[in-house]
Order: structure tokens, then sequence, then C-alpha cells
């Protein structure tokens, strides 16, 4: 071969190699582009068809020989039975009677006797309305000893003096704005243009400021019990506040904090930073935080020292595996449908309300050989190289691993959950308010607004209306002490609702 060949071979085959580089860069761009117009546009649910799975995405041998454990979740579980209809219109409804006689009857009713009835119902709405609340003082004086002063009843005590909003009007305006995500501008042409109530928004503004400050200690109950119980999960979400000065936003978060069958709360921060979770978890706190794999929750545990363990999420991880199964249906199949089994036993076990006792015992019997699976599954794909570390698979893949000691850690503590889902779904309402209002005015109002989303999801947790909660909390805490707080947590709260409720029933 001449020199000239030499020198064209070499050339041909650095432009073949440049040819199959550039194939597996747009086959990645394109794995990329798919992902992202699916989470645009496609469709939010994550569920796999089990007969899909069973008929396309079979185990590859490749993998391992072992045969699929069948949990004995998937065994027990069956058709659920079909729901008792629920009444067409609720039964505590208050009802306003119309009696309607046949005009015969009308002119005569002493020819006519009764013999029956029939009813007929519809459902009617009656708009809210304003009201002017006058309290009235009378001064009296003795009759007979005439030198004494006249007395007056003392004024009942207020959330402010001379203010004009009454307790209902405040309640109405916090459930409108955080519960109903209505911004306060909106509320503001709604009562001019249908009740001719001119409130400009600032005054709104400055009620919501008002209420915020007298439902902060019952903020600091609930963040405290939530912090004392030793296992809290962790997770934040980004919210745009307005910079002072320019006009200009810039973006905090609402970092949520939540205690599984009990209380969550949130807290505003202006960073994602670790630092922020030193102002969030107090030094005193010694336990088990369940969170994603972002890097500051792992360089947070580590400048606590041994204080803080991290338990992983494995709907993270099972999230990554969905977003590669158009890729590798197979693969990011099978283990998808191992994820499943561990989601069945805990069904299962919250099915029969389980303690953390129950639910150790039966993790460690059903649950850790699939995880084991898993995980001998996971090396041999990363150590095969059958995979791109930068393809989607090779992505869930590394992260997998990378999450691995936190993944486990349910396995030990049947307190910690499968995954960060029940977090994850108390951030919502923020979720969909920022949609409508956008941003939040300044940095302080940010925490301001955490307060009162931590009242009003409190109260959605345990199915209490937010309204009648905060009309009557607001109406008590003038004449209430530091002591009594206690008393009217949204916990509390529903739990004297209950005899109300028994006795009306």
């Amino acid at each position: 071969m001449t020199p000239r060949e030499k020198e064209l071979a070499g050339r041909l085959e650095e432009c073949q190699e440049a040819l199959a580089q550039s194939r597996r860069e747009n086959e990645l761009l394109r794995q990329k582009i798919g992902l992202l117009i699916r989470r645009v546009f496609g469709s939010s649910s994550e569920r796999l068809d089990r007969a899909q799975l069973e008929l396309l995405l079979q185990l590859p041998e490749s993998l391992t020989n072992e045969e699929p454990v069948e949990s004995s979740a998937s065994k027990t579980t069956s058709r659920s039975s079909r729901k008792e209809r629920t009444p067409r219109l609720p039964e505590n409804l208050p009802v306003v009677e119309e009696v309607i006689d046949p005009e015969p009857v009308k002119a005569a009713p002493q020819n006519w006797r009764c013999i029956g009835e029939e009813v007929s119902e519809q459902l009617d709405f009656e708009p809210a309305r304003f009201l002017r609340r006058r309290t009235v003082r009378r001064k009296y004086v003795h009759r007979v000893d005439l030198d004494q002063s006249p007395v007056i009843a003392p004024l009942p005590e207020r959330l402010q003096d001379r203010s004009l909003p009454a307790p209902g009007l405040l309640a109405h305006v916090l459930v409108a704005k955080y519960c109903d995500h209505l911004p306060l501008y909106r509320q503001e042409q709604i009562f001019a243009q249908r009740h001719g109530v001119r409130l400009p928004r600032q005054t709104l503004a400055r009620w919501v400021e008002l209420a915020a400050d007298w439902l902060k200690p019952i903020y600091e109950h609930i963040r405290t019990g939530v912090m004392a119980g030793g296992y809290v999960q962790v997770d934040e979400t980004p919210i745009d506040y307005l910079e002072p000065g320019n006009g200009k936003t810039r973006q905090g978060y609402f970092w949520t904090c939540n205690r599984p069958d009990g209380d969550g709360f949130y807290q505003w921060q202006t960073s994602r930073a670790a630092a922020c979770l030193a102002n969030i978890i107090p030094l005193t706190f010694s336990g088990t935080v369940q969170c994603d794999g972002y890097s500051a929750y792992r360089a947070f545990a580590n400048g606590r020292g041994n204080t803080i363990e991290l338990a992983g999420c494995w709907a993270h991880v099972r999230r990554k595996f969905h977003e590669a199964l158009e890729q590798s249906p197979r693969v990011a199949g099978w283990l998808m449908r191992q994820i499943q089994h561990l989601y069945q036993i805990e069904a299962a076990l919250r099915a029969h309300h389980s303690g953390p006792r129950l639910r150790q015992a039966a993790r460690a019997s059903q649950s850790r050989p699939i995880v084991g699976r898993i995980q001998r599954a996971l090396v041999r794909l990363k150590s095969g190289g059958r995979c791109l570390p930068q393809s989607l698979l090779g992505g869930a893949i590394d992260y997998a691993l990378g999450q691995w000691r936190t993944l486990t850690v349910y396995l030990d503590d049947g307190r910690v959950e499968l995954d960060n889902n029940l977090v994850e779904n108390a951030i919502r309402p923020t979720a969909i308010g920022k949609k409508n209002w956008l941003f939040i005015g300044d940095a302080d109002a940010g925490q301001r607004s955490a307060v009162i989303y931590t009242v009003i999801e409190n109260c959605r947790r345990r199915g209490l209306d937010p309204f009648a909660y905060l009309r009557d909390v607001l109406t008590r805490l003038p004449n209430m002490t530091n002591r009594q707080i206690p008393e009217v947590t949204p916990k509390a709260w529903s739990k004297m609702q209950l005899p109300v409720q028994r006795l009306a029933s």
C-alpha cells in the first residue's frame, strides 16, 4: 500500500469514527427532545399496563436467570368492589321548603282532605354577601347613686384596634387566595363589580399580613411538632418574588417538610443552597430525612455529623426509568415492573393499617429480595457497558446506583415511606397558585405566605373547611395566651368538631 493509500485509509477511518460519533449524539439528542415533548404535551401518568409488561417487556436473559418473585400483595389483590352510590344531594344541607297547593284547594280548603304528597328537590345556591357587623355598647347610670360614673361594657378584643375587617372577611380573603388561588387584584374586582364594595388590593395585602402575624404561633407549634418525630420528608419548589427597587423578579423557594400521617409545614427561603436547610431543620433534630437526590441534602447531612440519615425516594428512580422506557422498553420495563412489586407490597401494608414493626418485618421478607435483584441487574448493566452513560437509560442507572444507600434505608425502618410523594403532594397547592398570582410581592411576604399555606394545608389533610376554621380561630386568638395555642391547631380543632358532628347527626 502506497503512502497515499495509507493516508486516505486513515482519513476514511477517522471520518467513519466521526460519523458514528455524530450518529450517537444525534440519537441522544432525539431521546432528549422526545422526552421534552412528552413532558410538555404528553400524559403525566407513569402507570404501566400489566398486560403490556407481561407480553412485551419480558425479563432479559442477560440480566439474571432468576424468576420474578410474585409478592403476596399481588396474590391477594382482587378487583375492588363497586363503590356504593353516594346520595345525589348531601344530607347535611339546610332545606328551604315550599308547599304548593292546587287552586281549588286554596279556594275552599274545608272541602278537601290531604291524602299524600309528592316531593321534588333541586340544588340551589346563594352567593356570598357582605354585611355591616355593628357592635352597640349601651351606657348606663345608676338610678339612685348619681355620683357613680356611667358604665359601659368593654369592647371585645379584636385582631387590631379600629380594624375594619371582621374575622369572617379575613378568612374569606385568605381562603380565596391560598386555597382557591384567586390573586388579590381579582378579589378586588369581584368585590367592586358584584358587591359594590371597593377594597384596594393594598388594603387586602395589609389584611393578609395581619392575619399571618396572628397565625404565626399556630405555625410555630405545627413546625415544632413535625420536627419532634425523628423522621421528616423534605422537598422544595421554586417561587418567584418581586425584587425591590427595579420591578424585576427573582427566584425564591418554598421548602416543604412533611410528617407522614401527621402535619406538614412550609418555609420560605430566597435560595436553594444547603445552608437553607440549617434554617429549616433545627440543631436538636436527630433522625431520618427523606428527600430526592439533590446534592444540597447530602452536603447538609455531612455537616451535621452522624445525627442525620438520608432516605431516598423510589418514585424518582421509577420516573427516570419511565423516561427511558421508549428507548429501552425491555430493560427499563423490567426494572419498572420490579419497582411496581415494591409498591404492591406497600399498598397491601397500607390497606391493613400496618404499624412500623409489621412493615419492617414484611419488608425484610418480601421487599428485600426484590431490592437485591434490582441491584444485581443495575450493576450488571453498568459493568456490561451496554448503554451509554449519556443516554436516558444510562442516566437512570447511574442515578439509582448513586442513591442506592439511601434507597435501602426504608427496609430497616418501618416509619420510612417508600417514596417522597406525600411531601410532593403537599407542594401542589403552591404550584397551582403561582400560575395565577405569578410571584410573591417581596421576600418578606414569602414567609407570610408559608404561614398561611401551612394552616390551610393542615386543614385540607383533615377534611376541615378552611373558612370555618380560620373564622373561628381568628375570632378566638385575641383572647388567648400562648399556652392555649395547642387548642386551636387544625389537629386539635378537628377533634373538637367530631362531638359536634355526632350531636348533629
